[in-house]
């Protein structure tokens, strides 16, 4: 089979440049499909470059063929630090094949990255990192060995891992290159694709959307916080096996942001919900943060503009970060525990009709950790403790820090999400916060109890999304739900009936 059946159409001529190009700070994206792959970079001239892709096989001597397939790349001035950046989409691929690639022109190509693609349909696993934060310790070394650590471990464990789902902030300062060369920095970043999210550190310059091109992504003025030459932004959408991803720009928020959000959300769930089994949301700001952020104005609106909507919406995960610490909530329904019996910790939820499960993502680098609030509803009469379990806002089943590094696994499967926040590190180096003495603590229980090994796994739940297709539903607790047990679905067979949650023991 020849490159170009293997890629699609596409097949261009190399492109040459008059001056060298020396290409840095390459990352692998996600494209629109299963079959692309966005490729963003930095270079020092501004001529004509491309990606070149062939099947790993068809190298000879690590060289590519002749009829290796280039597609052109957009390249433009660079705003931020001089020199230019450079993007392109490679398209046409196929399932199941090692790729190899490099990024510039004859006489100024980059070495060489390699990626494989998996089965276009069925399930998968993709995951879920918040805020590396690289710089926020003061340290951008620490900061970047941690994260380069916590990528190691994840894929180490997860290679066959199709997706990197950022919680946002990937840097501290929006336009300082030495954190984004240390956040880029891991070769990890260009065999496995970003899903890239802006987080309030990173919106305040160009660097971010320079690192990072995204698919179909609307940059109007609702979606951007701020004039298009300074600022990064926008809202966008893909489809991945039978998961639709929409990821938005929560920066933006005030003067009507909210509900433009929530249109672009509407306006893609109803053109594409339909190709998708689940639809997963992302974005930076917790809107059930547990921690530091648990009461700032911003998610007080958020908590009013976006839950009930996200219901409707039919929804089934949203993953965000930004309050460095984990939280996992209840099923939540139009702003409200959609299962009043549902306990503390179920490992097993069925979310019922409506009802949506919000992930916050502590630290993926161990740069900063926030400590747990008490609710507080002095501050927001409307995010009180939680009745079965008064420490925590009422709207987590889990709230957790123990100031070490972790990372959020999500298996897709053909009837349920499996979500599990794993420990990428310990009380041990590299762990910058710890190190420089920024937390006084360190392990479970608030330093009581020694640090977990890397691998343990600090909360997982089996979701049941909601499939009534029709059907009536019931609530049969005739047995009490556990943290052992949780709410299960159950669904009759054939055509309109009962659905019941039975909160098995």
């Amino acid at each position: 089979m020849g490159v170009t059946a293997v890629l699609g159409s596409g097949l261009m001529t190399a492109a040459h440049a008059a001056d060298s190009v020396a290409p840095t700070g390459i990352v692998l994206g996600v494209g629109a499909t299963e079959s692309q792959r966005a490729v963003s970079w930095y270079s020092s001239a501004g001529t004509t470059q491309a990606v070149e892709v062939a099947p790993t096989s068809h190298l000879v001597n690590g060289q590519f063929p002749a009829d290796a397939v280039t597609f052109p790349a957009t390249v433009a001035a660079n705003t931020v630090n001089g020199g230019y950046n450079g993007h392109a989409t490679i398209d046409g691929l196929q399932e199941n094949i090692a790729y190899s690639y490099r990024v510039g022109a004859e006489g100024g190509w980059s070495p060489t990255y390699s990626f494989k693609t998996q089965d276009f349909e069925g399930d998968f696993d993709f995951l879920f990192f918040g805020d590396p934060q690289i710089g926020s310790s003061g340290n951008v070394a620490m900061d970047g060995a941690g994260w380069s650590d916590t990528l190691n471990v994840a894929l180490a464990a997860n290679p066959n891992a199709e997706l990197l789902v950022s919680g946002g902030d990937q840097v501290e300062t929006a336009n300082t290159e030495t954190q984004w060369n240390a956040f880029l920095a891991p070769d990890k970043l260009r065999q496995y694709p970003w899903a890239a999210t802006i987080g309030n550190h990173d919106v305040g310059g160009k660097a971010y959307e320079q690192h990072f091109w995204t698919p179909n992504t609307d940059r109007s003025a609702p979606f951007y916080n701020g004039s298009p030459s300074t600022r990064s932004g926008g809202d966008y959408w893909y489809i991945y096996k039978d998961v639709l991803f929409i990821d938005i720009n929560s920066n933006a928020y005030a003067n009507g942001a909210d509900e433009a959000h929530v249109g672009y959300i509407t306006d893609v769930v109803k053109a594409h919900g339909a190709d998708a089994k689940y639809t997963v949301l992302v974005y930076h700001h917790s809107i059930y943060s547990p921690a530091d952020h648990a009461n700032d104005t911003d998610n007080q609106k958020r908590r009013q503009d976006f839950p009930t909507a996200f219901s409707k919406l039919g929804v089934d995960l949203v993953l965000q970060g930004h309050d460095h610490s984990y939280s996992r909530s209840y099923a939540i329904k139009n702003g409200q525990k959609a299962h009043p019996d549902e306990q503390p910790g179920a490992t097993q939820v069925a979310e019922g009709p409506g009802g949506v499960i919000y992930v916050t993502a502590n630290s993926a680098s161990g740069s900063k950790y926030y400590d747990l609030t008490a609710p507080d509803p002095t501050q927001d009469p409307n995010y009180g403790p939680d009745p079965l379990n008064p420490n925590s806002h009422w709207a987590n089943s889990v709230e957790n820090q123990e100031h070490v590094r972790t990372y959020v696994k999500v298996e897709v499967l053909k009837n349920k999400l499996v979500v599990e926040n794993i420990r990428s590190g310990t009380c041990d180096a590299p762990n910058a916060a710890v190190e420089l003495g920024k937390v006084s603590w360190c392990g479970p229980n608030s330093g009581a109890s020694a640090a977990q090994p890397v691998g343990s796994t600090v909360d997982k739940v089996v979701i049941h999304p909601y499939r009534g297709n029709g059907y009536d539903i019931t609530a049969d607790a005739s047995t009490p739900a556990s943290a052992e047990s949780g709410w299960l679905q159950q669904t009759t067979e054939g055509g309109a009936g009962t659905l019941t949650l039975t909160a098995l023991s």
